[in-house]
């Protein structure tokens, strides 16, 4: 089924002859392409009920990412106040997210060497830092300030991990028919952490009762303050509590495969680079899923700032972003599942879901542009456009991942999802650059 939505030259493998499944790997499972290969293991694998466990601790660990990754730009204009940040402050604590993606080659070399537990274990300690440098009690600003920011780089660095470990882990410990909905609930508890930072930060921390940070009293500037860093302390609570939950109990795999294609050997290292770098298939898809995804992150980021100028408040923008991303989590788990069931529908599901964020966005922007097209911008439109973009496009990113690993099997999953994420990161991070610098000469003028 799904077969007839593609041609015959879709459904070639990306690679060559003898490295890859045969053709119709696209649509057909990577069980099927790895009982192909010489080192497939014979036999039906096995699953045990602890998956669940490690899926639960993998979950969150990347839900407190995405929550601490994305602390400031829902409070940005309390933290202005409290701290002396400005726009460039606000935009480089999220930049740090992307930047910390930097060394992603290393985390997924690490991944594809040590196992789940050591980097995982890692990842964790880093988040532990990160957190724990927020909360450092100092009087002096500009030393908070340069606190905050190493916290925020430390946390970035966890981002490899969480956000492209999650196919690896489906297919240690998944079988074929519930690994797209596992991929889907890694993948997406970590969005639905910057999500929850939407709704968190706002409720917590009020919005200063002036836009100058000269005009607002000392008491309320201390009050600000003292809310911001029980955000801060908080989230440092949760990740400790995370780190030693994962150094009780993470095992790296479990004793028996549960499919052919988790016991099926893969292509080394420096060899699966070679081969997704020189496919131009591959990197096509891999800029479908970059360029959208990673200036709509870099866009949620920092959606306060860039909805203060149509008169839309922190909280609304807060609860803009929330629900967009809740949205997309919900209907990419479901779409997930879809696909577990019906096979080769992948392609189909992408098109419909960017269909929907096309118009969605070109929604947006006409109403933002209201002067000119003249249509009315109210709440309801901001709302209904903003969260409808962010469910269409937040639903794809399991379908991305599962199209991925099932085109270019045997390329190690944290392989192939870290170049993609390593793109996206890459176009989120050219965003916030452009969109500060736009905003501080538009201050300045």
């Amino acid at each position: 089924m799904g077969a007839g939505w593609s041609s015959e030259e879709e459904r070639q493998p990306l690679l060559g002859p003898g490295l890859g499944p045969a053709p119709g790997a696209v649509w057909r499972s990577r069980e099927a392409a790895a009982a192909a290969l010489p080192a497939a293991a014979p036999g039906p694998g096995r699953v045990y009920g602890r998956r669940w466990l490690v899926l639960l601790l993998f979950s969150l660990l990347g839900f407190a990412q995405g929550l601490v990754w994305n602390t400031w730009g829902p409070i940005q204009n309390s933290a202005r106040q409290a701290y002396g940040f400005s726009s460039w402050d606000i935009a480089l604590l999220v930049l740090w997210g992307p930047i910390g993606f930097l060394p992603c080659f290393a985390f997924m070399w690490l991944l594809d060497k040590r196992g789940l537990r050591v980097t995982v274990l890692l990842t964790s300690f880093l988040m532990v830092l990160g957190t724990g440098l927020r909360c450092i009690p100092v009087s002096d600003l500009m030393l908070k300030r340069r606190l905050i920011h190493g916290g925020q780089l430390l946390n970035g660095l966890a981002g490899p991990t969480v956000m492209n470990a999650a196919p690896f882990l489906s297919t240690t410990w998944f079988s074929a028919d519930e690994r797209a909905t596992a991929t889907a609930i890694a993948s997406m508890l970590s969005y639905l952490g910057g999500a929850c930072a939407f709704l968190v930060g706002p409720l917590v921390v009020p919005a200063p009762n002036g836009t100058s940070p000269l005009l607002a009293s000392e008491t309320s500037r201390t009050h600000i303050k003292d809310l911001i860093e029980t955000v801060l302390y908080a989230e440092f609570g949760v990740v400790c509590l995370l780190f030693s939950a994962t150094l009780v109990y993470f095992p790296p795999r479990p004793p028996l495969p549960p499919s052919v294609a988790a016991a099926s050997q893969r292509l080394s290292y420096r060899r699966s680079f070679c081969r997704l770098l020189s496919n131009m298939r591959f990197l096509m898809i891999a800029l479908a899923y970059a360029i959208p995804l990673g200036v709509f992150a870099g866009w949620s980021g920092v959606l306060d700032l860039i909805l203060t100028p149509v008169h839309v408040s922190q909280v609304d923008a807060g609860w803009i972003g929330f629900w967009s991303i809740v949205g997309g989590c919900v209907v990419g788990i479901a779409m997930a599942r879809f696909a577990d069931f019906i096979r080769g529908m992948l392609k189909l599901i992408l098109l419909l879901l960017f269909s929907g964020a096309t118009l969605s966005s070109t929604w947006f922007t006409l109403t933002c542009l209201n002067s000119i097209t003249h249509l009315p911008l109210t709440t309801v439109t901001l709302y209904a456009s903003c969260i409808l973009l962010g469910v269409f496009l937040n639903s794809s990113i399991p379908i991305f991942f599962e199209l991925f690993v099932e085109t270019v099997y045997p390329v190690p999953e944290g392989i192939t999802c870290g170049v993609v994420t390593f793109l996206s990161n890459m176009f989120m991070g050219v965003l916030l650059f452009f969109l500060t610098f736009y905003h501080t000469v538009a201050l300045r003028l």
